[in-house]
């Protein structure tokens, strides 16, 4: 009897160094030193972000798609140095669907925020809905998603509460899945904020002037209703501001941030936070191809009730991103800190950095605490396996910056009776390559 083939592929990076309970990159740190930071200040693909301030401390979530455990939840002091906390998500519901890779699918450019005690975040499945989970301790245990509003194609979710108690959503659509995109709706949702009341309504159509229109983040200041889009596309778009007195329109638009004669395009999606010192950032993504989605932080200001995001040489009130600038002057001493990227393995579960390619089995694998040894079992190959990207048990890890060197100790103790069973390292994308 032939049995059919079955695959364990594994990597591991070793790029960087435990001091104290802080991890510091061996490959990127944005914090300078001197007062100053450099951009990226996550060199990582953290999708889509979006962060919320609480008090002194400011939380970060971003897009994981098929990826689990999903919704990473980073923390920072002083918002360039970041450590990873958790995940929002230990599972993709329907287990029928995630128990196998869905690129493409899964968990889309979420919001994050904070409404009487609790943490919120809601977030676009394109093939599902829109969801929503909280919490009163975003490191800790997270609610089981609840679908707030389905349909397929709805994207890009973020919430706001108004001063009169109700409670709207603003969201996009995915082309690729509706059937139209470049547009932006809200809808009213009921007071707990976990069920849409009313229809969407469009109020905001950029196909002539902001095409793909999308990532839209929802605030309200000194009277006025702000959505935070981008558009023009994820590689070479800009940042659009759409402002109102009336939360259904009409609103006025004005361009805030381009890439102009920098060499960060994009600037795509991202997030206004102040401090409590009274200054005003935002948070950005640039796509930088196999790299991912990496995160840059832009000073901002506000003039005449418009936000100006990076540097605004010209006075033409858009202004350009960064790449190195004073950090935000922020009370007290934070040490410099980056997410986690090597693991020795001296616990009883895999770290934070780790996702899988689809929902785990509890049998894939086994944190050998003593010995200091992961113990990943193989597992057969789909029926309909054509490559890599059909695999689930993959176990993964976001590049730490482009200029790195991963290396991995592996024993690899095949089974005779697994006939091509393989082990090895990998780098995993679109295109990848294994040893």
């Amino acid at each position: 009897m032939i049995h059919k083939h079955k695959i364990l592929l594994y990597f591991l990076f070793v790029t960087s160094i435990l001091t104290a309970q802080n991890n510091v990159s061996k490959t990127w740190v944005a914090d300078l030193g001197n007062g100053k930071y450099k951009n990226p200040i996550l060199f990582a693909d953290y999708s889509d972000p979006d962060v919320c301030r609480v008090g002194k401390d400011y939380y970060m979530t971003a897009s994981s798609f098929n990826c689990v455990p999903g919704l990473p939840i980073l923390h920072s002091k002083d918002m360039i140095n970041w450590q990873l906390i958790g995940h929002a998500i230990d599972r993709l519901e329907p287990e029928s669907i995630f128990s196998k890779p869905v690129h493409g699918g899964g968990v889309w450019a979420p919001s994050i925020r904070f409404h009487k005690g609790y943490f919120y975040i809601y977030y676009g499945d394109p093939d599902l809905g829109i969801f929503m989970l909280k919490t009163n301790n975003p490191a800790g245990k997270w609610s089981e998603p609840v679908l707030v509003k389905a349909g397929k194609g709805l994207i890009d979710p973020a919430p706001l509460w108004d001063d009169d108690g109700k409670v709207y959503l603003v969201h996009a659509y995915a082309g690729s899945r509706a059937g139209i995109k470049s547009v932006l709706t809200i809808t009213e949702l009921n007071e707990s904020g976990s069920k849409a009341i009313e229809p969407s309504r469009i109020i905001y159509d950029g196909h002539e002037i902001d095409p793909t229109i999308e990532g839209a983040k929802f605030h309200k200041r000194n009277g006025y209703y702000y959505i935070f889009a981008p558009a023009g596309g994820v590689a070479n778009g800009w940042q659009t501001v759409l402002k109102s007195e009336n939360i259904y329109g009409p609103y006025e638009r004005r361009v805030v941030m381009a890439q102009g004669d920098t060499p960060i395009n994009g600037p795509h999606q991202g997030a206004w936070v102040d401090t409590p010192e009274g200054e005003n950032w935002f948070f950005h993504f640039q796509d930088r191809g196999p790299f991912g989605r990496v995160v840059h932080l832009q000073p901002m200001v506000w003039q005449n009730d418009w936000p100006i995001i990076g540097i605004n040489a010209d006075s033409d009130g858009c202004g350009e991103p960064v790449l190195e600038y004073n950090k935000p002057n922020i009370t007290g001493k934070h040490p410099i800190t980056t997410p986690p990227e090597s693991d020795s393995f001296d616990s009883n579960r895999i770290g934070l950095q780790w996702q899988w390619h689809a929902n785990p089995m509890d049998w894939w694998y086994y944190a050998n605490i003593d010995a200091e040894k992961l113990y990943l079992y193989s597992v057969t190959q789909p029926e309909d396996f054509i490559n890599l990207w059909d695999i689930p048990n993959l176990l993964l890890q976001k590049l730490p910056s482009n200029d790195f060197t991963a290396t991995a100790k592996i024993t690899f103790k095949p089974l005779d009776t697994n006939i091509g069973e393989r082990a090895g390292l990998v780098i995993m994308g679109m295109d990848y390559a294994m040893l």
